[in-house]
């Protein structure tokens, strides 16, 4: 069964093709940007249900890059130090750990240490949302900036792979979109804006280690942007990149009309063919029968779980049990799959 497989991303060998998504569990209750017992117990659960890749939930890239008060940020060397924990004792139940780093831009709603928020034009997510401050072609370097060193401080705390966060209506997927970019500049095109993230990354992510970018492949707005949108602006720098995590919406609070186990995999397979490049497929993928399929048609290269893995830790465990792969069973987990 090839997703329970081992599989290597660039030089990294993941033991199957399972990847946790990034969840949000907005439990920093400090307000302080740094992981917890909780975060330690809640992702080493999951590389004890032997989920091969387990991203991070968004990070913040500085104070109002997080999305609220109580989400994680990696701009001070506090907040690497607690992550840090995290991804070693991820790392001792023998997973992969990777972080999704993200710059809220118009979307974040903290008010701890932020007095301005910021967008690529002026125009609020809804009627409630604050109005983002215009980023300055000098601001933009900043932003490029934060990212770069939010980047060093993931790799000196010991993550196996970066994810830029560039979905879900977040500052990257505001630039994609033309409903929240009004520029009137070279950044009226969001690959600009990719590009520049991407670059600064790569100064200080090791070429060794994967980088992936997740993007919105289509932001579903009647005069937004659509997949071959989101392919032309991937390509100037896809020869940085080494996956693309596709998902899809969150430029605006209307969700797509019609949601069903698969809905984005179309996406995911027109971008690894139009791009050449390793992808992972997500959206309501809970059926080990529906991932398994994905998986030996080639249509993704990996599979993202994200509420499956909350209600269940064990996925990976109880889908190889299923098919009598009892490797898989940790063996203090042994009597409770007899």
């Amino acid at each position: 069964m090839k997703l329970l497989e081992p599989h290597t991303l660039k030089n990294l060998t993941l033991k199957n093709r399972v990847v946790m998504e990034p969840m949000c569990m907005y439990s920093c209750f400090n307000h302080d940007g740094c992981a917890t017992s909780f975060h330690q117990a809640h992702y080493t659960s999951r590389a004890i249900g032997q989920v091969g890749l387990i991203l991070v939930e968004a990070t913040g890239v500085c104070p109002e890059g997080r999305i609220t008060d109580r989400c994680l940020g990696l701009y001070n060397d506090s907040q690497k130090e607690a992550l840090k924990k995290v991804v070693d004792a991820v790392h001792q139940e023998g997973s992969m750990i990777g972080i999704q780093i993200n710059h809220a831009g118009r979307k974040c709603t903290a008010v701890d240490g932020v007095d301005t928020i910021y967008g690529p034009s002026a125009c609020a997510y809804d009627a409630s949302s604050r109005i983002p401050h215009e980023l300055t072609l000098a601001e933009i370097q900043h932003v490029f900036h934060q990212f770069k060193e939010a980047a060093r401080r993931a790799d000196e705390a010991g993550f196996d792979v970066l994810e830029i966060h560039g979905a879900h209506g977040y500052l990257i997927s505001q630039f994609m979109s033309p409903c929240s970019n009004k520029r009137t500049d070279a950044y009226r095109d969001g690959n600009l804006f990719i590009h520049g993230v991407i670059k600064a990354v790569k100064e200080s992510w090791p070429e060794t280690k994967p980088l992936i970018i997740r993007v919105s492949a289509t932001d579903y707005e009647p005069h937004g942007y659509q997949v071959e949108d989101t392919i032309r602006m991937l390509k100037p720098s896809l020869d940085m990149l080494d996956a693309i995590n596709v998902s899809s919406g969150g430029i605006t609070p209307i969700p797509p009309t019609k949601i069903y186990p698969g809905y984005q995999i179309g996406f995911a397979h027109q971008i690894k063919h139009a791009l050449n490049i390793p992808v992972i497929g997500c959206g309501l993928l809970g059926s080990s029968e529906l991932a398994s399929c994905l998986i030996e048609s080639e249509t993704v290269d990996f599979i993202g779980l994200a509420r499956p893995l909350l209600r269940n830790p064990h996925w990976v465990i109880e889908t190889a049990i299923n098919r009598n792969i009892r490797e898989s069973v940790p063996p203090q987990y042994e009597r409770g799959f007899k």
